[in-house]
């Protein structure tokens, strides 16, 4: 069962920072729910420099994360 915001809406499969676990789900993000979304949001090339962001906010966030980690979890999976 989906877990429900403030609002009475669904959680979206956004990231908790510091953690970046997904709100909805607890995962690791991007989850594949976020993924999906991403994907069917963004073209290719606005989605690679989108999460190229993200995982450099996600490497400030997480100084102890290995960077050949982040990459995997945040760019791999783009292309």
């Amino acid at each position: 069962m989906p877990l429900e915001a403030a609002s009475g809406g669904p959680v979206q499969h956004m990231p908790a920072r510091p953690s970046w676990e997904c709100r909805a789900c607890g995962r690791p993000w991007p989850c594949e729910p976020a993924r999906e979304r991403l994907t069917r949001d963004n073209g290719r090339f606005d989605l690679a420099l989108l999460m190229w962001d993200h995982l450099e906010e996600a490497a400030r966030d997480m100084p102890q994360s290995p960077a050949s980690e982040l990459f995997d979890r945040f760019l791999r999976w783009t292309g």
